[in-house]
């Protein structure tokens, strides 16, 4: 139940060609307190329910708990969640042993484009693609509970 995961700023859109799969992905937040976030996401033709707890220091550890969900329950549930739905799609691409997910943003997020790689340790080394920019892990700026109430595109 413990997510190891860094984040990235994209620098170009040559992912695109190396991805095997992508879906839309509109999410909402029943919380979005930093200490526990409760996410309702709707994922291509499936349902969750995401619980996470707050970062360690360097925002790289913290608790996940999730759980499908009909899609019908997630539908139901997104109105009722904080405003600023996110709406992204996200690409996957697998490099060495480890599966990119590249999350290009739209709506109010319009423009930003960030890659998460999950890892088994925080110190576990991984390939770096080309198209990887900046390292955002830790900042809050850019975790979706954050751009759900504060978009990108006011910034």
């Amino acid at each position: 139940m413990q997510e190891i995961e860094r984040k990235f700023l994209v620098k170009s859109e040559a992912f695109i060609t190396e991805s095997h799969h992508q879906n839309r992905i509109v999410q909402g937040y029943l919380n979005s307190d930093p200490e526990r976030t409760v996410r309702v996401r709707i994922k291509g033709e499936k349902g969750f329910l995401t619980v996470k707890g707050i970062g360690n220091a360097s925002g790289t550890t913290r608790l996940e708990w999730e759980t499908e969900i009909p899609v019908s329950d997630a539908e139901m549930l997104l109105p009722l969640c904080e405003k600023g739905v996110i709406d992204k799609v996200r690409y996957e691409i697998r490099k060495g042993n480890h599966t990119f997910e590249v999350d290009v943003f739209f709506g109010a997020n319009e423009g930003l484009i960030i890659a998460e790689v999950e890892l088994q340790s925080e110190n576990e080394l991984f390939e770096k693609p080309d198209w990887l920019g900046s390292e955002v892990t830790g900042d809050k700026r850019f975790y979706n509970a954050f751009l759900s109430n504060n978009p990108y595109k006011l910034w």
